[in-house]
Formats: C-alpha cells, structure tokens, sequence
C-alpha cells in the first residue's frame, strides 16, 4: 500500500447502558452533588478521630511485625497498606499533617520495597509525629504551618530510602 494513498477513520460511538444511563433527563445538578457530598463528609468527620485511632494501631501493629520480618513482603504490604490508608483519608478529613507524615512513611516503606534496609529509628520517628499530627493542638494544621517539623521528616525520608547500589540492579 503506498505511503501517500489517503486513509480515513470511521468514528463510531458505542450504545451501551452507561452511554444511555448517562444521556438520561433528571439527576442532581453539579453544584447540589458537591454540597451533598461536603454534607455527608461532615458526618464522617464526628466518627474520623476514632477511625483515625483504629488505624493508627493497625499501622504500629503492621509495623512492629515488619520490624522482625523487614524483608518479607507480607508483612511490607500490610504496614503499606495500612499507611496508604491514612494517607488517603486524612486531607479530605482535614488532617492535612496526617496526610503528609503517612506520605512519607509510605515513600520509606516503598523504597524498602526496592531494597532500601529497615530503619526503625526513621519508622519510629514518623509514627511519633502520626501520633502528634493527630492531637488536637495539630489536627487542622497544614504542613506548611510546621516547616521544622516537614522539612525535618523530609531529609529522614530521603536518608532512609537510598537503596544501596548493590541492589538498585
């Protein structure tokens, strides 16, 4: 087939039931579902503290198993995962510190995945400020409000999750 002969595309639309579901009359307007939403994330807000005190305890649990058992994968995944947890919800909750410290511990957990050795020192030091972050003088804090304690977290997570050479292969 020569390089220059025209082609062209026929565009074509699928009918499905999402398409159709989509194109219906009726539904809530945009700005009535967002305040819906805002209105129904206030309610969660009252049971949040405990929530946040659930698994906070998940997370020291995941991490107190990992800390003998640094290299299996179970147990990373869990103390991952659990932190991702919190990482997740905190902002929308307005934990905005809980946000950054989980973020954090969750970059060191992902560069032990990649090799990087345990450091109970730098874990234990992020649990602490989880543990401040979720206090009431700091709850409504912004990370930007405490840039000794980021910025102090932030060089333990770059000293932390340098992978040995020998092993980023």
């Amino acid at each position: 087939m020569p390089n220059d002969a025209k082609h062209e595309a026929t565009v074509f639309y699928a009918d499905n039931r999402f398409e159709r579901m989509a194109r219906r009359q009726g539904g809530v307007a945009r700005e009535q579902a967002l305040e819906n939403a805002q209105a129904h994330i206030e309610e969660l807000k009252s049971d949040f503290v405990e929530w946040l005190n659930q698994e906070m305890q998940e997370l020291r649990t995941a991490l107190s198993q990992l800390e003998g058992h640094s290299g299996d994968m179970p147990y990373l995944d869990r103390a991952y995962q659990s932190c991702a947890h919190l990482h997740d919800v905190g902002a929308t909750m307005g934990f905005e510190l809980v946000t950054f410290v989980a973020n954090n511990l969750c970059e060191i957990l992902d560069a032990m995945k990649a090799g990087a050795p345990y450091d109970k020192d730098a874990i234990d030091c992020h649990v602490d400020a989880l543990m401040l972050a979720k206090t009431e003088p700091y709850r409504h804090v912004s990370p930007e409000q405490v840039p000794e304690m980021t910025s102090g977290l932030r060089r333990v997570g770059e000293l932390v999750s340098i992978v040995p050479a020998d092993n980023n292969k």
